[in-house]
């Protein structure tokens, strides 16, 4: 580092990289400091220049103290060592000492006390049992998603799910399974999705029965808010989706793009509409979230829609050296391989890393935002700007706010499917045929469905005055 880059450093103050000390006297907080700088991107410490970043400077006795004060703590008080580098500058005719840390590659570190710290901004937190778990984790090569769930049994398994995958990947394993040439442990084991009598977590979120039961904050929540901010006080629609990977994936798309608005893009009113954000884009991006989330951190997939755009949030950042310029660039780092594997003859999924790259291609105005203090990678994708659509989104949302919670069930069993019968919508929503017939009646006078054709041959119709 130069003497001008230095100066730089210290103009623009404190942060994630930088940290001021007037002096050093203390061992024990001096390994906090290192440890925090090798459990995070690394970074530079340098004694002498107090908080406001005034260069104060350190005498030559000093020097030599806080010289030996630094090896000692390298030496006695951080696990497993590291090497910084350490160097006297001289500055505004004031000599100080400033120590260069490197991003470890042994993590995670702790102090000789047992604590385990990395960077918050300008100062350090201690490292929550599920990142601590993850660096341990990643220390040993061990992938979180062959973790062994304990509580999981054999009969945990939907077998009807496997035989579907295996019908497309392996046809002639499912044929040795349904003649029992070949015993289901055996091929769950070869899969790794089963070990020392357990599922892993694979094998529970593929294709598990019930995959929520041991993995209960595994699911993606989605919210249609009526704004364009979490703060709004009314939603237009809200799901929480559980499930094996197909599901949820199924679910979600089937969420979002039902929100969307279809456009009319050719002078024939017969033309194919367009979907607003296109559906190849939402494919890769729930995916993406799906198979890439860090599955160390207990939290859900959330898809937040609002009027101006569409958010796509996975907990975790982005694994080990990947930044956003490489992923858009189609460069891939697998934290979850055992899921890409099997997930490309699962899902719509190629598993190249290049689902990004498409993305982009499609449509180049998606953010992503990396956020390392959050510990979350967000997409956002920018929504058509229509006042016809805004309108639509707040008539319908104070609507739906008045309805029951059947005569909502019903609309939105309608939306997905224009010729569902009285008996099925009574079957799915689990009353009887004359309570659906009155609830019809009761949207039908507010104006909110209708029925085109007649009752043997016709459709329903949802109706959005505007």
């Amino acid at each position: 580092m130069s003497n001008i880059d230095l100066l730089q450093k210290i103009s623009n103050g404190e942060d994630s990289y930088t940290q001021f000390k007037t002096n050093i006297t203390n061992a024990d907080k001096l390994a906090q400091e290192f440890v925090a700088f090798s459990n995070s991107r690394g970074g530079v410490l340098i004694v002498g220049v107090d908080d406001d970043g005034a260069v104060v400077g350190i005498d030559t006795k000093d020097i030599q103290r806080i010289n030996q004060l630094i090896g000692n703590v390298i030496n006695t008080h951080i696990t497993p060592p590291i090497y910084p580098l350490v160097k006297i500058e001289n500055v505004e005719d004031k000599k100080i000492i400033v120590v260069e840390i490197d991003e470890g590659s042994n993590k995670p570190y702790s102090t000789n006390s047992g604590l385990y710290l990395t960077k918050a901004g300008s100062d350090k937190r201690k490292i929550s049992p599920q990142e601590l778990r993850r660096l341990f984790a990643e220390s040993k090569n061990i992938y979180p998603d062959e973790e062994i769930l304990h509580k999981t049994t054999i009969e945990d398994i939907d077998i009807v799910k496997l035989k579907k995958w295996l019908k497309i990947d392996n046809q002639n394993i499912l044929e040795k399974l349904n003649k029992s040439e070949m015993d289901l442990e055996v091929i769950l084991t070869n899969l790794e999705l089963f070990r020392d009598g357990h599922l892993t977590l694979t094998g529970n979120l593929l294709f598990g029965e019930n995959p929520q039961r041991f993995c209960p904050s595994f699911y993606v929540d989605c919210c249609y808010f009526d704004g364009d901010d979490v703060s709004v006080t009314k939603f237009i629609s809200k799901k929480v989706f559980k499930g094996t990977f197909d599901e949820l994936y199924d679910d979600s798309m089937r969420f979002v793009v039902s929100q969307l608005i279809s456009y009319q893009v050719e002078d024939d009113f017969n033309s194919t509409p367009k979907l607003e954000i296109q559906k190849e884009v939402l494919t890769e991006l729930i995916i993406n979230a799906l198979v890439h989330r860090d599955y160390y951190i207990n939290s859900s997939i959330k898809i937040f829609m609002f009027h101006n755009r569409v958010e796509i949030i996975s907990p975790g950042k982005l694994t080990n050296s990947l930044t956003i310029e490489k992923i858009k660039n189609g460069i891939a780092v697998h934290r979850n391989p055992i899921l890409n594997s099997i997930c490309k003859n699962l899902l719509p999924y190629t598993g190249y890393g290049s689902g990004i790259k498409r993305v982009m291609a499609l449509n180049p105005n998606i953010e992503f935002e990396n956020d390392i203090e959050l510990e979350q990678f967000k997409c956002t994708i920018k929504r058509v700007e229509n006042k016809l659509g805004d309108k639509l989104g707040n008539k319908l949302g104070d609507k739906l706010g008045d309805l029951s919670k059947n005569r909502q069930l019903i609309l939105k069993y309608i939306k997905e499917n224009h010729k569902i019968t009285i008996p099925q919508l009574s079957n799915l929503i689990g009353i009887s045929s004359t309570a659906i017939e009155n609830n019809i009646k009761y949207l039908k006078e507010q104006n909110i469905l209708k029925r085109v054709g007649s009752s043997k041959d016709g459709s329903w119709e949802i109706i959005y005055e505007i």
